[in-house]
């Protein structure tokens, strides 16, 4: 295009960002796919005309689905532009398309006629989204804090963080606590894309030659896959793993679960019933439909605590510092953990 608007690497862009608003201008699918945390989107296709300028670009070339995406986006233009008006802050937005191409360039252009300064995103969101992964590539002084379920492992990372401690809750940025019940009670879940956007947000954060405190967790948090890139050094990551009894964790178990309908936790029940067994899946019903909860986590615990077991013996010699502890208490296993990692590097 002969238009020359502002161009900006990600980095830079994501400086700017913590001050002036952000526009991504790609379709609705695609910014509900992954967008930049706190981006409010303003497309300029919707997805269907997306789909049709697209088909239009490959079956006819470029000036066929350039004419065509005029004639789709010209009756909105009016909307669009009282959008971005309403969100620009002293005149600046930032804004981004996929590749930093024509539709940034098209929503730019009319921002300027508005009186509107735009500065555009380099390379798009994929440029953002190569920046991200080399971050979250990137080695940082982890510690993973393990322990069976029913630790109170979350609470104990609210109790460090507090302390002043680095941490990053995976599971809240998930929207999942970790297990075939972590669903119970929990808003839906990100896209794993969007998943990896809203982690860099929150490492970003932290100074990485600090320890930063992560929950122990499987590649995957629900329906929510970690970047290979990030599980990897997690991996690689020493552990401070909580040795606590079944009968300890008992309580805090009956006490996060027991509120929940009957029917919600069955269905939890039946997700792992391939790994329980059949004999085992139908007793840990039978004991719900009965009232009986310690019964079904019992049983349910025989599995997660064997796995868990199983996962860390694969884990190099030396990489696990295990605590034992008689209490539920947070704030004690919280002070325990932390003394245990006092001489990690």
């Amino acid at each position: 295009m002969i238009l020359n608007f502002s161009k900006i690497p990600a980095g830079e862009f994501l400086h700017f960002r913590k001050t002036l608003p952000v526009a991504d201008v790609r379709s609705p699918g695609e910014y509900a796919a992954g967008h930049i945390p706190g981006a409010v989107n303003i497309p300029l296709f919707d997805d269907a005309q997306r789909a049709e300028v697209g088909t239009l670009y490959k079956k006819e070339g470029r000036t066929r689905a350039l004419l065509r995406g005029i004639d789709l986006a010209a009756p909105a233009m009016s909307e669009k532009l009282r959008k971005a008006m309403d969100i620009a802050s002293g005149g600046q937005l930032l804004l981004y398309c996929w590749r930093g191409g024509m539709r940034s360039a098209a929503i730019a252009w009319l921002c300027s006629v508005g009186d509107l300064e735009p500065v555009l995103l380099e390379g798009g969101y994929k440029a953002y989204r190569n920046h991200i992964l080399t971050f979250l590539a990137g080695e940082r002084n982890y510690i993973i804090l393990g322990g069976l379920t029913g630790s109170g492992k979350t609470g104990i990372l609210g109790h460090l963080k507090s302390a002043g401690a680095q941490v990053t809750d995976l599971e809240e940025l998930a929207s999942h606590r970790g297990s075939a019940f972590g669903a119970l009670g929990q808003p839906p879940q990100p896209s794993s894309e969007h998943f990896a956007n809203l982690l860099f947000d929150d490492l970003s954060l932290h100074d990485e030659k600090n320890h930063i405190w992560l929950e122990d967790e499987s590649r995957n948090i629900g329906s929510v896959f970690m970047p290979d890139c990030f599980f990897e050094r997690m991996k690689a990551a020493p552990v401070v793993a909580l040795v606590m009894s079944m009968e300890t964790r008992m309580p805090r178990l009956l006490e996060e679960y027991t509120s929940f309908p009957v029917e919600q936790i069955m269905a939890s029940v039946m997700k792992i019933s391939k790994r329980l067994g059949s004999d085992r899946t139908r007793e840990a019903l039978e004991a719900l439909k009965r009232g009986d909860y310690p019964t079904a986590i019992r049983i349910t615990l025989e599995y997660y605590d064997k796995s868990y077991h199983y996962g860390l013996s694969k884990r190099p010699e030396g990489q696990v510092i295990y605590v034992n502890t008689d209490t539920d208490d947070v704030a004690v296993n919280a002070g325990l953990v932390m003394e245990a990692a006092k001489d990690l590097k």
